[in-house]
C-alpha cells in the first residue's frame, strides 16, 4: 500500500511538474528548464531527442472538449451494432480494435487482421495493418498523415484526434466539427545535455469548408465576410423566390436558417420547380431524427441534379445543421436556375 501512495505521490508531482514546465515556456522560450521542476525520468531524453505534451489549460478549453465530444459520440453511433462503447479517445483506441471497426464500417469491407490481439506486438501489427489503409484512403485527398503506429499505440492525444478528425471529415461524418480547435503544445529538447523548452499551436480543425478541400471561395464567403448589410437584401430575394412557389401547396418560408433544414420544403420545391408529384415514400415528410433529415436533404440534392444543375457545393449535413451559408448556396442555384418559371 505504502508503494501505491508512493507512486501516486511521484505521479501527481511529475503533472504539476510538467505544469510548470508548461507556463514557464511561453514566458522564455527555448530557455533550460531549472532543475527543481522537472522529475527524474523527464533527464532520461537522448541527446536531441524531443517529447511533447498538450498543456493543460488547452484540455479544459469548451471547443477542445467539444470536438473530444463529438468524435467519441461520432465513434459510438457508427459501432452502435457492434456494442462498442468508447469512453476515452486514448485508453479504447490505441490497440487498434476499435480503429479495426471503425474503418471497416465506414468504409464497408473487412480487414485481414486478427480480432483479438493482447501483445504489443500483435497489437502494432494491427495498427499497421489499418493505418495503412487509413492512410492509403486519406493520401491521395492530400491530407498530412500526422499519426503514426508508435504515437496512437503511445496514446498520443494529438495524432489520435488529427485521425478522427481527417476520418470523419473523409467519410462526411453526419456530424459537425468545431471550427477552429487547437491547442497548446509544450514541446521539450535535450540540448548538450540541458532540457530546454518552446511553445507550439496545434490546429485540429480550421473550417468546415477548408478541411474539405473546397478551398475555392464564392460569392457568398464575400458576401458573409465583407458585406454583411446586404446579406438581408439577398435573403429577402430568395424567400420571395421560394414562396413564389411554396404558396402553391399552402406553405410558407420566413427563416431560410430553419425551414430549409429538414429537406421538406427542398424536396416539395424540387416537384413544384419541375412540374411532378414527388412520391411520399422517397422521402420523410416528418422528418425526426438526424439520418431522416439527411436523407431528405440528400434526395432533393439528387433530384437537382437530374434536373441539369450541379451537385451543391455544400453538404446536406451542414444544411441539417443550419448553415446559413450552405443553404443559401442551395437556394441561389435554384434561384439562378429557375428565376423565370412561374
Amino acid at each position: 500500500m505504502a508503494g501505491l501512495l508512493c507512486g501516486t505521490k511521484k505521479s501527481r508531482s511529475k503533472v504539476s511538474d510538467l505544469q510548470e514546465e508548461g507556463k514557464n515556456a511561453i514566458n522564455a522560450p527555448l530557455s533550460p528548464i531549472p532543475t527543481d521542476i522537472i522529475h527524474p525520468e523527464d533527464t532520461l531524453l537522448d541527446e536531441n531527442e524531443e517529447r511533447t505534451m498538450i498543456e493543460q489549460y488547452s484540455k479544459e478549453e469548451a471547443k477542445y472538449k467539444e470536438l473530444v465530444k463529438v468524435l467519441i459520440d461520432w465513434i459510438n453511433d457508427v459501432l452502435v451494432e457492434e456494442r462498442i462503447i468508447v469512453k476515452s479517445l486514448e485508453e479504447d483506441l490505441y490497440d487498434g480494435q476499435v480503429l479495426q471497426k471503425l474503418l471497416e464500417k465506414l468504409a464497408g469491407r473487412k480487414l485481414n487482421v486478427a480480432e483479438v490481439t493482447q501483445s504489443e506486438i500483435g497489437q502494432k501489427q494491427k495498427l499497421q495493418t489499418v493505418l495503412e489503409s487509413v492512410n492509403n484512403l486519406l493520401r491521395p485527398q492530400g491530407w498530412a498523415i500526422k499519426w503514426s503506429i508508435d504515437s496512437i499505440h503511445a496514446k498520443k492525444t494529438v495524432a489520435i484526434l488529427h485521425l478522427l478528425v481527417a476520418l470523419a471529415m473523409h467519410f462526411r461524418a453526419p456530424v459537425r466539427l468545431p471550427e477552429h480547435v487547437s491547442v497548446q503544445m509544450v514541446v521539450v529538447r535535450k540540448r548538450e545535455g540541458i532540457l530546454q523548452t518552446s511553445h507550439v499551436t496545434e490546429e485540429f480543425t480550421s473550417t468546415t469548408e477548408m478541411m474539405m478541400g473546397r478551398f475555392e471561395r464564392d460569392a457568398f464567403d464575400t458576401l458573409f465576410d465583407h458585406a454583411p448589410d446586404k446579406l438581408s437584401v439577398v435573403k429577402k430575394s430568395l424567400i420571395t423566390f421560394v414562396n413564389k412557389h411554396l404558396n402553391k401547396l399552402n406553405l410558407e418560408v420566413t427563416e431560410l436558417e430553419t425551414q430549409f433544414a429538414d429537406g421538406v420544403y427542398l424536396v416539395l420545391l424540387m416537384g413544384l420547380l419541375e412540374d411532378y408529384f414527388v412520391p411520399l415514400y422517397n422521402f420523410y415528410l416528418t422528418p425526426e431524427s438526424f439520418e431522416q433529415k439527411v436523407h431528405n436533404v440528400s434526395f432533393s440534392f439528387e433530384l437537382m441534379q437530374d434536373g441539369g444543375i450541379k451537385k451543391p457545393k455544400a453538404r446536406p449535413e451542414d444544411v441539417v445543421n443550419l448553415d446559413l451559408k450552405s443553404t443559401l448556396r442551395v437556394l441561389y442555384n435554384l434561384f439562378t436556375k429557375y428565376k423565370n418559371v412561374e
